[in-house]
């Protein structure tokens, strides 16, 4: 008997949403594979879009403005995860595939229900093993990343508002540049604007603590796959070798499968075929 179909269960990352799926799905569609794209609390149509942040901004009242997103937890996120991938887990297989700050929630559902997940992939993805997350920043591997552009994006005092709040919608020009140049350095600059525009402008704050890294007994048991991105500015090559390793290291009788594909942070996702025929290449082998 043919074993049944897998699914595919795509984890976004910061201030994005399920909406920047939606042309690698219809490549998946395409080559005949069923994929689900999961919006995080928070997130989609559960955003907060203050009237402050659209124009002309008022970016005083922007910096003060609620947001539904304070107060979420990593714990809420996995909580919400591990609900998708039970529905999904009853049609067949399931592969789980995280980009960016999506892999801290795919890595805590992991450790908790290892038993929905047939094989865990990370598109340049945050796996923590040996530090929290917010430690990797001042690591040498992530020397290189410049942060000046993003922090001059953000809005209001993250400690007061309860979330992290950026204004994607900034026509300064030296700020765009600087977010092109850490995303999609590789795109058009109308790619790049297209995309800004998909992103949300409020982000929760929770990225876990030394109890949410990846555990060997339950993460560890899962086949796991690293899709590296080669020209990635944003979480470097470097440091996505270094989690390569740690998880390699922590679980050496099931090291990661590697894979790379040649692009920025979001290339893969404006230019999804490459990336489509790699999931599909995964999918063959459960």
């Amino acid at each position: 008997m043919q074993q049944a179909q897998p699914t595919f269960v795509l984890v976004h990352g910061a201030f994005a949403n399920s909406f920047s799926f939606a042309p690698l799905q219809a490549e998946l569609g395409l080559l005949g594979h069923r994929s689900v794209a999961v919006d995080l609390p928070g997130h989609g149509f559960g955003a907060t879009y203050a009237r402050a942040y659209q124009a002309p901004q008022d970016l005083e009242e922007l910096a003060a403005a609620p947001g539904s997103i304070k107060g979420v937890t990593l714990a809420d996120n996995a909580a919400h995860l591990i609900a998708v991938l039970e529905r999904a887990k009853r049609n067949g297989p399931v592969i789980l595939v995280s980009h960016s700050r999506g892999g801290i929630t795919a890595t805590a559902a992991a450790n908790a229900r290892p038993d929905l997940i047939d094989r865990i992939v990370y598109v340049s993805s945050w796996c923590p093993v040996e530090l929290d997350v917010n430690d990797y920043y001042a690591e040498p591997e992530m020397a290189t990343v410049d942060f000046a552009s993003f922090a001059a994006a953000i809005v209001g005092n993250p400690a007061e508002l309860g979330l992290i709040r950026t204004n994607f919608r900034t026509a300064d020009p030296a700020v765009l540049a600087g977010l092109k140049a850490a995303f999609l350095a590789d795109g058009t600059d109308e790619e790049f604007l297209t995309f800004l525009n998909t992103f949300q402008s409020d982000e929760n704050l929770d990225v876990g603590t030394s109890a949410d890294r990846a555990q060997a007994a339950t993460w560890g048991r899962i086949p796991k796959t690293y899709v590296r991105l080669a020209d990635d500015a944003s979480l470097t090559p470097a440091l996505q070798d270094r989690l390569i390793r740690e998880g390699d290291a922590l679980t050496p009788d099931n090291p990661y499968d590697v894979r790379t594909l040649e692009g920025s942070h979001l290339k893969w996702l404006t230019d999804p075929a490459p990336a489509a025929r790699l999931l599909g290449e995964l999918a063959a082998l459960l």
